[in-house]
């Protein structure tokens, strides 16, 4: 099949490549010049665990290719895939204008039957909008040409994107139009061989089950930072308390760890989106606000623990002329994504109270780079380089590389054995049998009891 995915982000480059793998025809298109012919070169502007392996494979067996002429892609493909960006607006909602000025130049371009796939994440109604804005463009050119718009949201996870794609556990087709709903069947069929998860419905049920998906998943995460913030009030270990309520068939583990709250491109946009189409439709959804309330303040909690830790020697300024090492820069491990990362705040408030901030990650030096310029120190090698001579150790991204680290190192280079876990990586009682002072999420402290 001859396809075309508009937008070379996360979405449509992941989207288009596997779809390429597949074996069909895919051509790529953005307006950004420079992107496309990085990508024509091998270069991938992201990181993806497996990605340019495939673009490069793909590439090189003629199935994948990268333009910047929009029309020719269009002219030439059957199914038009939309995925570009949709950032929030000042007021929570979802812009659409990149994702209308695409409808409308496909129907400006268009010369036969074409199916429209809303592939971004649009609020429910964009399907109506795009249909408009292309049948728009038909009239303006006095032509009659039959076409159809789908949604066809993604559930892609950052850092297992190709996999999530690739071996789907559901994808949703919402189509109003029984041979456009087999077109699409029959396009994401390789990907069903293992299980048969095609869920077809409505175009605006679709587009619903995108937010509610995320919504659902950022409430479980909000709802345990929560329960890990009153264990330890309670002394109670929300280690233990996961095992408890995760091991009840009807809930499960998944998207249950406590921390420093949720970031990256989805969760706070498509929460953001749901509250606002809610006010829209005159509906106060009180629980989503809740939701992004306590993510906002969750960000804040690492914060708070190294204010009363250091407020021992300093209550005036505690972190004055502190030296923090922190460990995870991305808001989630396997990605170079920053977007609403919690390290973003947690950095900012630690230099606004005084403090020097010397970070690592594996992936994401770059992306801090152009958000903190040279305001810190960066390492993307060794974890270990900015250690030497830090006031204290804060973890903020749970990347494999932080799980077991040399412990006897990290000791001898900090001024004192001290780490703010704000991930929960490490066993507490271990901790303290090797010397440490160690705070973590939901759970007693040790050395350190906060009241």
């Amino acid at each position: 099949m001859k396809i075309c995915v508009i937008g070379t982000g996360y979405v449509g480059l992941v989207a288009g490549t596997c779809f390429a793998e597949s074996g069909n025809t895919v051509v790529c298109v953005d307006v950004n010049r420079e992107k496309i012919e990085g990508l024509k070169e091998g270069i991938i502007p992201i990181y993806e665990p497996g990605l340019k392996e495939l673009v490069l494979r793909n590439s090189a067996e003629g199935r994948l290719s990268f333009t910047t002429d929009l029309a020719a892609a269009v002219k030439a493909s059957l199914v038009n895939f939309i995925a570009v960006g949709t950032p929030p607006g000042e007021d929570g909602s979802a812009d659409l204008q990149h994702v209308l000025a695409v409808a409308r130049e496909i129907g400006r371009h268009m010369e036969g039957f074409k199916i429209v796939v809303d592939k971004s994440t649009v609020p429910v109604g964009t399907a109506d909008k795009v249909r408009q804005a292309v049948q728009e463009e038909l009239d303006a050119r006095g032509v009659h040409i039959e076409f159809d718009v789908v949604s066809n949201p993604e559930f892609l996870k950052e850092g297992a994107a190709i996999d999530d794609f690739m071996k789907p556990d559901r994808v949703v087709i919402g189509a109003d139009n029984v041979r456009t709903a087999e077109i699409m069947k029959e396009l994401y069929s390789p990907f069903m061989r293992k299980t048969n998860r095609m869920i077809v419905m409505d175009v605006r049920s679709a587009e619903m089950t995108k937010y509610a998906a995320n919504a659902m998943l950022a409430t479980r995460i909000s709802f345990m930072n929560q329960i890990a913030n009153l264990c330890e009030r309670m002394d109670a270990d929300v280690a233990a308390v996961r095992e408890g309520i995760g091991s009840d068939s009807r809930i499960g583990y998944d998207f249950l760890f406590p921390g420093v709250g949720y970031g990256g491109s989805c969760f706070p946009k498509d929460v953001k989106a749901l509250i606002k189409t809610a006010e829209e439709c005159d509906y106060d959804f009180a629980l989503l606000k809740a939701v992004e309330e306590v993510n906002e303040s969750q960000k804040e909690v690492l914060i708070e623990k190294l204010v009363a830790y250091f407020s021992r020697a300093n209550a005036a300024a505690p972190l004055a002329g502190r030296t923090i090492a922190l460990w995870g820069l991305s808001f989630k491990p396997r990605t170079d994504d920053m977007r609403e990362a919690p390290s973003v705040v947690i950095i900012n408030r630690l230099l606004e109270m005084g403090a020097m901030v010397r970070a690592h990650d594996p992936e994401a030096v770059k992306e801090a780079r152009k958000i903190f310029g040279d305001r810190i120190t960066y390492s993307g090698s060794s974890q270990y380089d900015i250690l030497s001579g830090a006031d204290a150790l804060a973890i903020v991204t749970e990347w494999n590389e932080y799980r077991n680290p040399d412990f006897d190192r990290i000791r001898e280079l900090l001024t004192r054995p001290v780490i703010f876990d704000g991930r929960n990586l490490y066993n507490v009682r271990r901790m303290k049998e090797i010397g440490f002072e160690y705070f973590s999420i939901g759970r007693n402290a040790v050395g350190f009891t906060e009241k």
